[in-house]
């Protein structure tokens, strides 16, 4: 829940530079911020009922969908960055998540949640916001425009 709030007041600090953010980068920030919020729903209500497996969908489909759209962001240079190892760690753990829940194996399911939580979610954000990142300049500097460039490259 915190690194949810985070984001989102990084992204209302930037409002000043929103129309000259990418429309990739829109993307993932939707695509991520459905799954931070989904995350803290999925993990304190009961689970395996109906709509855990429905709320499970839309996570899964969050976690790919900004795991791949990662690929889409490069950086000033238009290389990747360290943090898309996370992505390619991903695309395919979101399917074995899936699977495992459906072959009913909770031992699996459950491991492959959290390292996904921890891994995509947790270690991912914490890299966003530092190394003149985008959302980290949003969230720690006021009026800078620079970051929006970097973003567009």
């Amino acid at each position: 829940m915190l690194l949810t709030a985070i984001v989102l007041a990084a992204v209302l600090n930037g409002a000043a530079e929103w129309g000259r953010v990418p429309p990739v980068v829109w993307l993932h920030l939707a695509t991520v911020f459905f799954a931070l919020a989904l995350t803290p729903v999925m993990l304190l209500r009961r689970r395996g009922d109906r709509l855990h497996r429905w709320l499970g969908w839309i996570w899964a489909v969050a976690m790919f969908g900004t795991a791949v759209i990662s690929f889409g962001l490069r950086d000033a240079g238009g290389a990747f960055s360290p943090i898309h190892i996370l992505s390619i760690v991903t695309v395919p753990l979101v399917p074995l998540l899936v699977l495992s829940a459906r072959r009913h194996d909770v031992a699996r399911h459950r491991r492959t949640a959290r390292g996904l939580i921890i891994g995509a979610l947790l270690v991912a954000g914490f890299f966003t916001f530092p190394f003149n990142r985008m959302l980290g300049r949003w969230l720690f500097e006021s009026g800078s425009a620079q970051h929006v460039e970097e973003a567009r490259r």
